[in-house]
């Protein structure tokens, strides 16, 4: 539904500027632009959001806010596991989002929400005050969806005759990441991001949830 003539307002101005980031990205996004997005002056804006990283801290909000959570009752690792993947759901159609998220200074209602979701949903599990804080932290941005990648490989040469050369010098130095490269189910495809994710977040489930039955405590000083 077009929203030409519609009155400016905050809803409008977020509504936008997560579309020209959606097109754009997070550096795309500059009052300028959304401005024109929207058919006014970039000074109309100020009037909803006081500068750009107050207009960033709201499309954060929206985002977070719209998380499609599954109702999973009756065990908390599989509600909090639907939680986190509903977390990600959302933010991977926003390309931009983790940017935004791990640039941000200070937690709004929506993102404080979610994190006490989380907590809440291990504090019903019985999960101790003490593991629920390092739970917290091994979750990391993993709670907002997403993960930190690893540092990139250099890239072969195309030419079969380079890349050969390329291969027998990596192998003599690295052997062990050749072995992974070459021998490893699906070597040399793309990996699948959705079950890297998965993969890890179970693993840590499932140590919270060993740790909770063993009755662990940190150290003192952790």
């Amino acid at each position: 539904m077009s929203t030409a003539g519609l009155p400016l307002d905050r809803d409008r101005v977020l509504d936008a500027a997560i579309s020209l980031a959606d097109d754009a990205g997070l550096d795309g996004l500059t009052m300028r632009r959304l401005g024109q997005a929207l058919g006014v002056t970039p000074m109309a804006l100020y009037k909803h959001v006081a500068n750009r990283e107050e207009l960033i801290d709201g499309m954060v909000e929206r985002i977070v806010a719209a998380f499609d959570v599954p109702k999973e009752e009756g065990d908390w690792a599989r509600e909090l596991r639907a939680r986190i993947l509903a977390a990600r759901a959302a933010i991977t159609r926003h390309a931009w989002a983790h940017s935004a998220i791990e640039t941000r200074t200070m937690a709004g209602a929506a993102v404080l929400a979610h994190m006490d979701a989380l907590m809440d949903i291990m504090f019903r599990g019985g999960l101790s005050a003490d593991l629920v804080h390092h739970a917290m932290h091994a979750l990391s941005t993993r709670m907002w969806g997403f993960t930190r990648d690893v540092m990139p490989t250099p890239s072969l040469p195309a030419d079969p005759s380079e890349r050969a050369a390329a291969l027998a010098e990596y192998a003599e130095s690295y052997p062990a990441i050749i072995r992974l490269a070459t021998t490893a189910p699906h070597a040399g495809a793309a990996c699948d991001e959705d079950a890297e994710f998965t993969f890890a977040l179970d693993i840590l489930l499932d140590g919270f949830a060993r740790l909770h039955h063993t009755g662990w405590r940190s150290a003192p000083g952790e």
